[in-house]
């Protein structure tokens, strides 16, 4: 019974190992995961100020509606974000 016991012991601490390595990959992915989102916002941003401002591009995009916030607002309805970038 006592190795029972010592193999149920030895198999619960690897799953603890494995737990805590896979909460600090988390963590790690976590704030990859927020760089990129800043990244593709900065990059939505400099797009839309390019197509607004003096001398600007204007939208000729037909999924563009200025009037309902423009592309950022419309960036997650439908629209492909790698497209966007």
């Amino acid at each position: 019974m006592a190795s029972v016991l010592g193999m149920l012991e030895e198999r619960e601490t690897a799953a603890r190992v494995r737990v805590e390595g896979l909460r600090e990959e988390a963590a790690r992915l976590a704030g990859v995961l927020e760089a990129a989102e800043i990244e593709l916002d900065r990059r939505v941003i400099a797009r839309e100020e390019l197509m607004e401002g003096p001398g600007g591009l204007g939208c000729r995009d037909p999924c563009c509606d200025r009037g309902r916030g423009g592309i950022r607002a419309r960036a997650g309805a439908g629209l492909d974000r790698a497209a966007l970038a």
